[in-house]
């Protein structure tokens, strides 16, 4: 309850900015979709887009429908964040995030649009947008003498996390899922033959 997660008079106010900012941190990963479109749209073709491989124009608006789910559940939802706290909100936007990146996962997994806009688009936009309410709403309750900086601090909150995830999703990316390579005798290696052995078999037939 609402009751259950308010703090003592004795609280020192300014504990709350970390954890805010750690809330920022997580939820602004989404700032990171750009490091995934190109590698999207060649899933197949690895090192260039195949026949089978999604358009541009199907993956740009994966970041589109979650920038729109934010603004929604910030309007839907706003009020019952107010009324339960901001431990629920976080928690909620956590669940939310979470299961938004493992349905988008699923959804790359067995090439399917839908399950990407489902995953990414819609609940990754409801913890977005939770995750936005929660600790810039807190922010402000907790400086009203100074509410130009609570608002400076959760401004920078937000945009902070462009910085350091989209160099990381980067670098992940790369780690992971490296360009293919030829070995000396010229021949393609297995990870690259076996991302073109469905091109080869659709060209034959």
């Amino acid at each position: 309850s609402r009751e259950s997660c308010t703090a003592p008079s004795n609280f020192q106010r300014w504990r709350a900015v970390p954890a805010s900012f750690a809330i920022q941190i997580s939820i602004g990963s989404v700032y990171a979709w750009s490091v995934f479109s190109a590698p999207l749209v060649r899933e197949y073709g690895v090192v260039t887009q195949a026949s089978q491989d999604w358009t541009l124009s199907e993956v740009v608006p994966v970041f589109s429908i979650c920038a729109l789910t934010l603004g929604v559940c910030t309007a839907v939802l706003g009020p019952w964040a107010e009324r339960a706290g901001p431990r629920a909100v976080a928690t909620a936007a956590s669940v939310a995030w979470g299961g938004g990146l493992a349905l988008s996962a699923a959804g790359i997994h067995m090439h399917s649009m839908p399950l990407l806009y489902a995953g990414y688009g819609i609940l990754g936009g409801i913890g977005w947008g939770l995750g936005y309410i929660s600790p810039v709403s807190t922010l402000l309750k907790w400086f009203p003498d100074r509410r130009g900086l609570a608002t400076g601090l959760a401004l920078t909150a937000v945009r902070t996390p462009v910085v350091i995830h989209t160099p990381r999703a980067a670098v992940l990316y790369t780690k992971t899922q490296p360009p293919p390579k030829k070995h000396k005798s010229t021949r393609p290696c297995r990870s690259y033959a076996k991302h073109m052995a469905p091109l080869q078999a659709t060209r034959t037939s």
